[in-house]
């Protein structure tokens, strides 16, 4: 999956790789892990040969079976030496902050592509994107507002799809999933002593917290859930 965007340097990088398809010239693509290379490169060289460079003797047989080839975690391959990409088109994608400066001559091209957090405008068509996929899987008709706080980009297109995910379940769960969901949590956590005392953390903790962002007030909370105005304070100071 690639979405064409406003980021420049990702439109950039997909006219430059596309213009090369048809070339016998090869490519590295750099980056950190889940910034979107591969998906990137699928859009543009799908129907090459693709091999995992975990393996250098598969890299190997791909490299003499297809002159068109693209190799995936190319960062494993200790021994660039075996390596021959003398007509061919080889698309490497490899994951990491820098690269391995000997690759320099290796390559006719060295893009990189830059984290999710300094790609804003990515962030914003990413999310969309998997808001509506979250929700045609979800079966979720109702408008969803997901917040930037919701967000989580520390992993690039992983963890934003996860939290994108997590934040549509959480918006869309009744007491029914709720309640199964406590009941496998206290199937795997039903052990030690005291564990009503332990455990009513998990429903006091996000009551009042829900309560404070709602009402923003302990006076107006405490009178909704029927509680002393000190002993609200007592729990906010031990919970939060």
């Amino acid at each position: 999956m690639f979405l064409t965007s406003n980021s420049k340097i990702m439109n950039r990088i997909f006219q430059s790789l596309n213009a090369t398809k048809e070339l016998f010239i090869s490519s590295l693509i750099y980056g950190e892990p889940y910034s979107g290379k591969k998906s990137l490169v699928k859009s543009i060289f799908k129907d090459f040969y693709w091999v995992d460079g975990s393996s250098l003797e598969e890299v190997q047989k791909a490299l003499k079976k297809s002159n068109r080839v693209v190799i995936t975690n190319f960062e494993k391959i200790t021994n660039y030496n075996y390596l021959d990409f003398e007509n061919s088109n080889v698309v490497a994608i490899y994951n990491g902050k820098t690269y391995n400066r000997s690759l320099d001559n290796k390559f006719a091209f060295i893009y990189h592509i830059p984290p999710l957090k300094e790609r804003p405008e990515d962030i914003e068509l990413f999310s969309n994107y998997f808001l509506k996929e979250a929700k045609e899987i979800f079966d979720i008709t109702d408008d969803i507002k997901i917040e930037n706080r919701d967000l989580d980009i520390s992993k690039n297109l992983k963890s934003l799809k996860k939290s994108i995910y997590k934040t549509v379940l959480y918006k869309n769960i009744d007491k029914e999933d709720l309640s199964l969901t406590l009941f496998n949590y206290f199937l795997r956590h039903y052990d030690g002593d005291n564990l009503y005392k332990e455990h009513l953390e998990l429903f006091e903790k996000a009551l009042i917290k829900a309560g404070l962002e709602i009402y923003g007030s302990q006076l107006k909370l405490s009178e909704v859930l029927g509680i002393n105005r000190n002993t609200l304070r007592k729990k906010i100071n031990e919970y939060f």
